[in-house]
């Protein structure tokens, strides 16, 4: 059965993402959709308002230089709400400001695309900011598939430019986010989700106890942070909290919108380049990775602990420390695979209680970023890939790498290996730092083996913009706020500055015609070599550091 769940759930979501693909390419390319009448005017409007000229195409500098200076601006705004939000109105349960260095965290965090949480949600911040934090799941995610737009128009060939940044970011909010938003906040609401500004209410239970229980603008939240790579919860407990994801129908249609537009956009990437078999061949590599990784999810937490097994506590339902019943182990295994691989951070099952091998393949998917990824970037990433794998292939066999009718050479070789290195760099050196300094071994709650995987997690995690966290690490101090917050900063805009880069480099080249000795990229035999050069590069630079920490723990258990 729980091979039958996850079967249906990943037919589903691929079913649904040839369409949305298209759609997406409409958006990316101007070409006419069927939505265009209503939101041309809304857009027009927008524009007029902003005074953006929609006509203006932007180089990768003025692209990138759009990007960071809008971002900073918003985040310097986010600071100020969190710092400030005891004394603005929405406040009902009377929540004070936040920490300077919590607020500082939330506030890059929320502006990554990361949503990084070392607070609590019901506790933590007040309606209005929750309401602030829901738009900046909506500019952050946008901002991602405006840079995935423009690099796709630069490696395809597109010369006059890469296309307005502002133009970008106000079409991906209103004729996609914004749209399936409403649609599932209403689904949500339907389901029991709240969307209410009611203050916490206090209740007697049948023990005649009192007890809070909160509320608040709950299913708007909820359907953007899901759809959108966001993950950062309404509440503490995130998608294990029945408030978040009551039913298993809501469980089911979170997983979908996890992948959705990440998955779409490789068959976006086949109608832009007119070449589907090219994206089918990109589509199954990182398909592989995927379907390996829940795979062996679903396979290590199916077994059980045991530890508990020898005390003589059955396993027989699996590892179900940390996880819900009325999800059970297949239901959060593709949780975990598909929350990691697809950058989103949402979590429906304690991730700090997952089985070593568990935990592994979540931080696995997150070293990778290539396993769908988040919201554009991770398109982006299998894209460096295919390049450098085509680049390798070429120096096999002694002639120039070619990708998509142009020439790769040294430069765009160059911004590859910065944003493929830097991922790792981002993640091992920081780790390093946090085990020797006694302000990053106070956060570990479990010493030994786990201890370390306690904070090799959370940086991978700031690395990815992913935002999950083996929250059995007491992260909200000044420490880890404020090293959190540089690794994420980092590992969001030094990447993207490289990849509008690449693109710059690519649409100023001229196309070559294909000849007998041009490596065939759209052929199965790219796809494994693909597959191997990801799997090759993450083992090297990642599997000690995994021997450190889950490997070493399983093999302890297993004594």
């Amino acid at each position: 059965m729980g091979i039958l769940q996850i079967s249906i759930t990943v037919i589903i979501l691929v079913v649904l993402s040839i369409p949305l693909g298209k759609y997406i390419y409409k958006i990316i390319s101007g070409d006419k959709s069927f939505i265009d009448p209503v939101f041309n005017k809304v857009d027009g409007v927008i524009y007029k308002l902003t005074g953006i000229r929609k006509d203006h195409e932007m180089n990768w500098k003025e692209y990138i230089v759009a990007i960071l200076l809008s971002n900073i601006v918003l985040c310097f705004i986010l600071f100020l709400v969190l710092k400030l939000q005891g004394i603005i109105f929405l406040n009902p349960n009377k929540i004070n400001g936040m920490e300077s260095s919590l607020a500082l965290n939330t506030a890059i965090s929320f502006i990554t695309n990361t949503n990084l949480q070392d607070y609590s949600g019901e506790s933590g911040v007040s309606y209005f900011t929750q309401m602030m934090l829901t738009c900046f799941m909506f500019v952050a995610p946008a901002t991602g598939l405006a840079a995935t737009a423009a690099f796709l128009r630069g490696i395809t060939g597109r010369k006059e430019g890469l296309g307005n940044f502002y133009v970008d970011l106000t079409r991906f909010t209103t004729r996609l986010l914004l749209p399936i938003s409403i649609a599932i906040s209403l689904f949500l609401v339907w389901q029991g989700v709240p969307q209410t500004l009611s203050p916490n209410q206090t209740v007697s239970t049948i023990e005649g106890k009192m007890q809070d229980i909160a509320l608040g603008p709950v299913a708007a939240l909820e359907a953007i942070k899901n759809l959108a790579s966001n993950g950062g919860g309404f509440f503490g407990a995130n998608s294990a909290h029945p408030f978040e994801n009551p039913t298993p129908l809501t469980n089911l249609i979170t997983i979908i919108c996890l992948g959705l537009i990440a998955t779409s956009l490789v068959f976006a990437f086949g109608n832009m380049i007119k070449n589907k078999k090219q994206s089918v061949i990109i589509f199954l590599s990182m398909f592989v990775l995927l379907i390996g990784s829940i795979a062996f999810t679903y396979y290590a937490e199916s077994k059980g602990n045991p530890i508990l097994e020898k005390a003589g506590l059955s396993q027989s339902m699996g590892n179900m420390e940390g996880k819900e019943t009325r999800f059970g182990v297949a239901e959060s295994s593709l949780f975990v695979a598909a929350t990691t691989a697809y950058q989103v951070g949402a979590v429906n099952a304690m991730h700090d209680s997952l089985t070593p091998l568990g935990g592994l393949a979540a931080m696995w998917n997150m070293m990778l970023q290539t396993v769908f990824g988040g919201k554009g970037t991770g398109f982006i990433y299998i894209i460096m890939y295919a390049i450098l794998t085509v680049f390798l292939c070429g120096l096999m066999v002694g002639r120039t790498p070619e990708f998509l009718g142009r020439k790769i050479e040294g430069r765009e070789i160059k911004m590859v290996a910065i944003a493929i290195l830097l991922h790792p760099l981002l993640i091992l050196l920081p780790t390093a730092i946090a085990l020797l300094v006694t302000p990053g071994t106070n956060g570990i709650t479990n010493p030994g083996f786990h201890g370390f995987s306690q904070i090799l997690y959370q940086f991978t995690s700031s690395a990815a913009n992913n935002g999950s966290g083996f929250e059995g690490l007491a992260d909200n101090t000044v420490f880890w706020n404020i090293s959190a917050a540089l690794v994420m900063l980092i590992g969001r805009y030094i990447p993207l500055t490289a990849m509008l880069a690449l693109a710059g480099s690519m649409a100023s080249k001229r196309a070559v015609p294909v000849t007998a000795g041009t490596f065939k990229t759209d052929k199965a035999i790219f796809g494994v070599m693909l597959v191997a050069i990801v799997i090759i590069v993450g083992a090297l630079t990642f599997l000690p550091s995994l021997v450190l920490g889950p490997i070493a723990e399983h093999l302890t258990m297993m004594k």
